[in-house]
């Protein structure tokens, strides 16, 4: 089982917030270092000091770090033109020594595309530009050097493209996409994805969109299990109840709320929970959602107490 640390910044965290956790989570043994991207705080904090730039920020730690891969959950593909997102990722590939992977998502929240001018078209419209997204970064990243990429599409079209900078790992840095549509995700899924994610759901329901992305993955051709499975839970461990109700409450959480739908409890609590989502889902990895980027402490309790648990 990968156990992986993924941050929300936008809910308030500099990038020196950031360095700092993601060094104790290379120094404590996790897998990799993931982020949203998002420029917009949600519910009731303050955000401060403001938005990160994901790419800005994986471009620096990529020189702070030396082990870790680094990542989103996920980049949203109304963001930034997909060729100038497939430069960037690459060359953050080149700096991290070939660490990197893509989570791509089609976009979402309305609010932080009104806050900065950003256009958020018809989900139809959202979802046909980001299956031309996802053709023209894995087409550049694929494209051999010295050959150029063409794409004719409705939304995008590249011509006589020299498809550089080419990333590190070949041939190509992974792309993880997710979410619950039933139909066209599952699709894009078994077309482009190395990873499928669901995030904060239940074991059940994760199960059987696994099983989406499988059934539409033999029928292009794929073997399924080159799409790896996992889930993004909300993390609040503790050595005891005391300590799991501190955690809780220092993310605005309940914490009965918490241990029924995120990782809250114990040690055995959240080893017992995750080897029944493992069970029950066939994943393989699991995003741990830290949200108080400043309990570096609670990263050493998962690193000693659960990790040599899961092997």
């Amino acid at each position: 089982m990968d156990l992986r640390i993924f941050t929300e910044p936008q809910q308030g965290a500099s990038y020196d917030d950031l360095s700092r956790i993601a060094k104790k989570t290379e120094e404590t043994g996790f897998d990799a270092f993931f982020r949203s991207d998002h420029f917009l705080k949600m519910g009731g904090v303050s955000g401060l000091p403001g938005p990160t730039d994901s790419w800005v920020t994986l471009g620096a730690l990529a020189r702070e770090t030396s082990r870790i891969r680094l990542g989103t959950l996920v980049t949203s593909a109304t963001f930034r033109h997909p060729s100038v997102l497939a430069i960037s990722v690459a060359q953050v590939d080149q700096m991290s020594g070939g660490r990197v992977e893509l989570g791509l998502g089609a976009g979402w929240f309305d609010g932080e595309h009104t806050a900065y001018g950003i256009e958020l078209p018809p989900l139809k419209e959202r979802f046909d530009r980001y299956e031309e997204q996802l053709a023209i970064i894995t087409g550049l990243w694929e494209t051999r050097e010295g050959e150029t990429f063409d794409f004719a599409g409705e939304h995008f079209q590249l011509k006589d493209s020299p498809a550089l900078p080419k990333p590190v790992q070949t041939p190509r840095p992974p792309v993880i996409i997710g979410g619950g549509g039933k139909k066209r995700t599952p699709a894009l899924a078994a077309r482009y994805a190395d990873e499928f994610n669901l995030p904060f759901t239940d074991a059940a329901t994760a199960a059987a969109q696994f099983e989406r992305v499988e059934a539409a993955a033999r029928e292009i051709g794929r073997d399924p299990k080159e799409i790896t499975r996992s889930v993004a839970l909300t993390v609040a461990v503790g050595a005891d109840d005391a300590e799991v109700a501190r955690r809780a409450e220092a993310i605005g959480r309940e914490t009965g709320e918490l241990r029924r739908n995120g990782l809250a409890g114990t040690p055995a609590e959240v080893v017992e929970k995750i080897g029944r989502f493992r069970e029950e889902a066939g994943i393989t990895r699991l995003y741990l959602q830290v949200l108080d980027l400043s309990d570096l402490d609670h990263l050493e309790l998962i690193a000693s107490a659960i990790a040599p648990q899961l092997d």
